[in-house]
């Protein structure tokens, strides 16, 4: 009887174990591939969305980024033209550039650069002039000594200049035509005593309150185009504004009338007539940073056109109509203080 028992449960364990070894059968080559398949199938459209969906986002960003430093710029300079007291049209800027006085310094010429907006101001200094000049207080120790100096306002020669050239500081990412970019140049009088109308010693002036070496004293307001600047002396190295100006040139939008948009009327004969040439002030290729100028109103409309997806990739980055929304632009008219004479 044990014996027929045990024989009995020897062969249902060998059943079992032959039972087992068929489920635990793995996947048939053919069962990989049609899963291969199916997966890919299904997660190739998934990743190219994935993918897209994300260079969507970063075109959007960098358009976004491009936008608001473009407005920065305007705003920044809208706030330097309100304080302007003359502004050059391109006849103007012409007329400085080519005057044959002997006296009278030309503007910056940078290679690559464009002077686009020049303009006289008044820049403010503030704790400058001792109250008092019998007392200790004196220019370069006004700062601590505030209640002895007032504020005092010195003449000061603003330009906007649009550089175009292959520096790789500026042409980032590398390769490719490298975006335009906007620079800015000042050259300023020095503080002088209010008493004597002489510029104080440079022992008792900070380098802000002494006169920049381009700076002509001899300059006149009521003659706007000469003595500008010191003959062969070069003025400080511009300051960046913004980059990413656009630096397309083909099918790019075209100015506007100047005469038009600000309204100009022409003086009195025997004078000439202005024209677009003597009111727009621009590179002549680009159009992406330009100004309408009427001198005689001491008004300026500044605009500027950024290159967005000059940020993202150094080729296939020009301008084109279907593809404006990446090339945003930014436009102000300011009026300065007022007229000359006025």
């Amino acid at each position: 009887m044990k014996t027929l028992l045990r024989l009995l449960l020897k062969n249902q364990h060998r059943q079992n174990r032959s039972k087992q070894a068929q489920t635990e059968k793995g996947m048939t080559l053919v069962e990989l591939l049609v899963g291969a398949i199916m997966a890919f199938l299904i997660i190739t459209p998934m990743l190219g969305f994935v993918v897209d969906m994300l260079n969507t986002d970063r075109r959007e960003q960098v358009k976004s980024n491009t936008e608001q430093d473009l407005q920065a710029a305007a705003d920044f300079i809208a706030q330097d033209l309100s304080q302007a007291i003359y502004i050059y049209d391109q006849k103007g800027i012409n007329a400085i550039n080519n005057s044959t006085l002997p006296t009278s310094g030309k503007l910056p010429a940078p290679a690559n650069g464009t002077p686009i907006l020049v303009f006289w101001k008044r820049q403010q200094m503030k704790n400058s002039v001792p109250i008092n000049p019998t007392v200790t207080a004196k220019p370069n120790t006004c700062a601590t000594r505030p209640n002895e100096c007032n504020d005092t306002y010195v003449l000061s020669l603003v330009a906007y200049y649009q550089f175009k050239d292959n520096d790789v500081t500026w042409c980032q990412p590398s390769g490719g035509p490298c975006p335009t970019r906007i620079a800015r140049y000042e050259i300023r009088d020095g503080v002088k005593d209010p008493s004597t109308l002489a510029y104080y010693p440079d022992t008792e002036t900070t380098d802000a309150q002494k006169k920049d070496p381009a700076f002509n004293s001899l300059f006149d307001l009521s003659k706007p185009t000469e003595n500008v600047t010191v003959v062969g002396q070069a003025a400080k190295n511009p300051e960046v504004l913004v980059n990413y100006i656009d630096h397309s040139t083909a099918n790019v939008p075209v100015p506007p009338q100047c005469k038009t948009t600000l309204g100009v009327t022409d003086l009195p004969a025997p004078a000439p007539a202005l024209t677009q040439g003597d009111l727009l002030t621009a590179d002549g290729s680009t159009n992406s940073f330009y100004a309408c100028v009427d001198t005689a109103k001491n008004i300026a409309r500044v605009t500027i056109r950024g290159n967005s997806l000059r940020r993202l990739q150094p080729n296939d980055a020009e301008f084109k109509t279907t593809s404006s929304a990446y090339f945003p632009t930014a436009t102000v008219q300011v009026q300065g203080l007022g007229a000359r004479g006025k």
